[in-house]
């Protein structure tokens, strides 16, 4: 006869037998990197020499982030995308998912069709957007030379480089984020506008009153989500302007990878991650307080 106490054992070898895949990858392949790269980053290891080679040099990696000249043009790129992106991307997502809640004809269509740059690979999306932004055989510079606006060498003015990659990232993402909202507004009750109504409400104060604070909380996961990628900001930067002109659009990423496979300075490169690493964290732990502030929850 079977104990009860027997059968809570074999559900549990049960389980764990299950489960040690799973473990055992996530142990491999997460964990012991994660482990490792900080051990790294106090090293001055170069990739190249054995891991019984690791010369420890302490904290001076980090130090060299915060007084590295790339380092700190890297940071402050990032910092002028948000500001450029951030704001855009949220209006712009909003917009658009407004017009995409419409019952309009073949309203599937234009929903589909506002989510293929999504699912499009940054690879093929920056080469097709290198050629158009092309200062001198590009097709937008043909278009504005069409009615008497010579446009500039966007990719390679250090003016206008940042801002070419801030609109190319706008026009793939801001399908995801209009999609997102728009599952948000599909949830909102008809009955809270049906109320409104009877109560003389204009459309104005629909909006502010009734469409923006229930659709708060997804709006700040849009908002979250989009400002942990852009601190992530990479593949575009790499393949359009490959950090350039003179740095005008280096990222912390890219800065990560040149210094961890260009220059095999793989100490330094660790420590440029995890410093990323703690700024996210930082950020999305504020984000979490300021929530409580205007993210309405419907109860």
């Amino acid at each position: 006869m079977i104990m009860v106490g027997q059968r809570k054992w074999n559900r549990r070898i049960a389980v764990v037998v299950f489960l040690f895949p799973a473990l055992l990858g996530l142990l491999a392949f997460q964990l012991l990197p994660m482990v490792s790269s900080v051990v790294i980053s106090f090293t001055d290891w170069d990739l190249l020499g054995k891991w019984t080679n690791l010369h420890f040099i302490g904290w001076d990696n980090y130090a060299q982030v915060f007084d590295d000249e790339k380092s700190g043009t890297s940071f402050k790129n990032v910092l002028v995308f948000l500001v450029g992106y951030m704001p855009a991307i949220a209006i712009l997502g909003t917009l658009f998912a407004v017009m995409l809640n419409r019952g309009i004809k073949g309203i599937k269509f234009y929903r589909a069709a506002a989510f293929v740059p999504v699912i499009t690979s940054w690879v093929a999306v920056s080469i097709v957007w290198r050629w158009l932004l092309n200062g001198q055989s590009g097709l937008l510079n043909y278009l504005l030379s069409r009615i008497g606006i010579e446009g500039p060498i966007w990719l390679q003015d250090d003016h206008w480089a940042l801002i070419a990659i801030i609109a190319v990232t706008i026009w793939k993402d801001i399908g995801f984020v209009s999609i997102i909202l728009l599952a948000g507004l599909q949830d909102i009750s008809d009955d809270y506008y049906e109320a409104a109504e009877l109560d003389g409400a204009s459309a104005w104060s629909k909006l502010w009153r009734i469409t923006v604070p229930m659709l708060s909380p997804t709006l700040f996961f849009v908002v979250t989500i989009s400002l942990i990628n852009s601190f992530q900001l990479f593949d575009q930067v790499l393949i359009m302007t490959n950090g350039g002109p003179a740095g005008a659009t280096s990222t912390i990423v890219e800065q990560v990878y040149k210094n961890a496979f260009q220059f095999n300075k793989m100490g330094f490169a660790a420590a440029q991650s995890w410093v990323l690493f703690l700024l996210i964290f930082t950020v999305t732990m504020i984000m979490q307080r300021l929530q409580r502030r205007w993210v309405v929850y419907e109860r």
